[in-house]
């Protein structure tokens, strides 16, 4: 089993200095050679706290870039949809392989098989599905700005905060 080294004055130093300049847990264990866990403990012993305004904007900006990549993805399944359904009308090239020497044979129709039709009708009808599922995921049905308001309000009346002693 590894042993670990004692935690010296040196290393408080090299603590406080390196909050001083911002770093997060994860950076100054990372600088320090040491694990997230025993810093975040030797920085709380010395009463040190950080910010959490900047982990949480980091948080917000992270939502909502997945957001966004959500709505364009979206936006690119209806796109899928739409071209799978018009190869339903359109003329549909089909290769067979067969035969001793294995020779391809290509031929074109008018349009696809029925059988054909019903792949294409179902790969649109799952990605309409999933570009469906996607928008639902996002729209909270303006839950959260109800909530807001309900919680402005309370604040401006001075109801408490639930489980909060008056």
């Amino acid at each position: 089993m590894a042993t670990i080294a004692p935690w010296t004055p040196d290393h408080d130093t090299q603590l406080a200095a390196l909050h001083a300049q911002g770093l997060s847990v994860r950076h100054i264990a990372e600088r320090m050679g040491m694990t997230k866990t025993r810093v975040a403990d030797r920085a709380r012993k010395a009463g040190l706290r950080w910010d959490r305004a900047q982990t949480a904007a980091a948080t917000r900006a992270v939502v909502i870039d997945a957001k966004a990549r959500r709505a364009l993805l979206e936006h690119k399944l209806l796109d899928d949809a739409e071209r799978l359904r018009a190869q339903m009308w359109e003329p549909h090239e089909y290769i067979d392989h067969g035969g001793k020497d294995y020779i391809e044979v290509r031929w074109q129709q008018d349009e696809p098989t029925p059988t054909d039709k019903l792949k294409l009708m179902s790969a649109a009808t799952q990605a309409i599905d999933r570009s469906l599922k996607i928008a639902q995921h996002d729209s909270d049905g303006g839950t959260h700005e109800a909530l807001s308001m309900l919680q402005r309000l309370a604040d401006a009346i001075g109801v408490p905060e639930p489980g909060s002693v008056a």
